[in-house]
């Protein structure tokens, strides 16, 4: 049984966490495991991996610079936004917490001001700012930095590169607070390469929250208390879905986020059928998927939920030899890192493997 957070454990060594991208977006590397073998290949060779009459699922969320500093008298307070409340509200995360007064004022730049309604678990409040709609997000948009995760080293706080390194070319929805980073890997011209191909594209919407980066602080898995967040899957999606499947092609999620919002449709209905809600769906070992055959994804971060959910859907050892492989080999791990390619264990098939170079297991 893999129900213990000490099975989700691994060295890595902190040369190996990638603080900036590479350039351009597509020469990130890609490790496709097959079969006890791994392939090295790159991002640029994704329209010969993948076959004609495939469907790449890509998230459409657009990440907004949810880092906000505000005063309290004499006293600066950090907060990041992780959750939409309402027009004029934001559930965040605040440090240092204890400043934090229900009731009390917070000012901002330019004339922004919120009220501290609740305070929450974990260090979070809830803010009802004194704009709503999108005179608030244009407020945020001018004087917010980017949410860099924290083991993206920026002392002086994301710049305005990362303005730009950290959104996809799919971001077109406001409202996440964290990359889905599989997705930075894509440029116009990669995807006008796999649509030649034959390779189809479909949109879904996760607005990712600050919550997953939390730290699993329980050894029994199953007590973990995943962040809820909200998403939609739409009508012309599951319909491209259902035609590609019925055609014998396969539906490659690009992105954990793109995964856990297809898996939550299909688990909502039972089904494939349109959904829009929160999930807090919580992937791990022994999970059937509905939906996704493929996954491309960064390397996660050891003792994570994302971690736990590519071993549920590759199988735990094969993951772990893939990672201390991908180690081995100089990949760059995490958000601005390189990616891997896999396949669902339970239906197992190959992909191309051509021109490419064998590590051993």
């Amino acid at each position: 049984m893999l129900d213990k957070l000490s099975d989700y454990d691994f060295n890595l060594p902190a040369s190996a966490i990638a603080q900036k991208p590479v350039s351009p977006r597509e020469a990130a590397r890609l490790l496709v495991p097959e079969g006890g073998q791994f392939y090295d290949h790159h991002i640029a060779d994704l329209p010969d991996l993948l076959r004609p009459g495939d469907l790449v699922i890509v998230n459409n969320t657009r990440v907004i610079p949810a880092q906000l500093t505000g005063r309290k008298g004499e006293g600066r307070i950090g907060f990041t936004l992780h959750k939409r409340l309402r027009a004029d509200s934001w559930q965040a995360f605040a440090k240092p917490a204890k400043k934090c007064i229900t009731g009390s004022q917070i000012e901002f730049q330019d004339g922004l001001r919120a009220k501290i309604l609740d305070k929450l678990e974990d260090g979070a409040v809830n803010l009802r700012f004194n704009l709503s709609g999108t005179a608030l997000e244009a407020a945020i948009d001018k004087i917010g930095a980017m949410p860099l995760p924290p083991y993206i080293k920026r002392p002086d706080g994301a710049d305005e590169k990362d303005r730009a390194d950290y959104q996809t070319m799919f971001a077109r929805h406001i409202g996440a607070v964290a990359a889905p980073t599989a997705g930075l890997h894509f440029t116009d011209g990669l995807k006008a390469q796999m649509l030649a191909k034959g390779i189809a594209f479909g949109e879904v919407t996760l607005h990712v929250g600050a919550g997953t980066f939390l730290p699993v602080k329980t050894e029994e898995i199953a007590r973990h208390k995943m962040h809820a967040e909200w998403g939609e899957v739409g009508a012309e999606t599951i319909e491209a879905i259902t035609h590609t499947k019925a055609r014998g092609g396969r539906i490659i999620s690009i992105g954990t986020t793109s995964l856990r919002i297809l898996e939550a449709a299909y688990q909502a209905h039972g089904k494939l059928a349109p959904f829009s809600g929160e999930t807090d769906i919580f992937i791990t070992p022994g999970y059937q998927f509905g939906v996704v055959d493929m996954l491309l994804t960064n390397f996660h971060l050891p003792r994570s939920t994302l971690l736990m959910l590519v071993s549920a859907f590759s199988g735990h050892s094969q993951i772990l030899s893939a990672y201390h492989y991908a180690i081995e080999q100089g990949y760059r791990f995490f958000s601005y890192g390189d990616a891997c390619l896999l396949t669902c264990h339970a239906k197992a098939e190959t992909v191309s493997s051509k021109n490419s170079k064998t590590g051993g297991a």
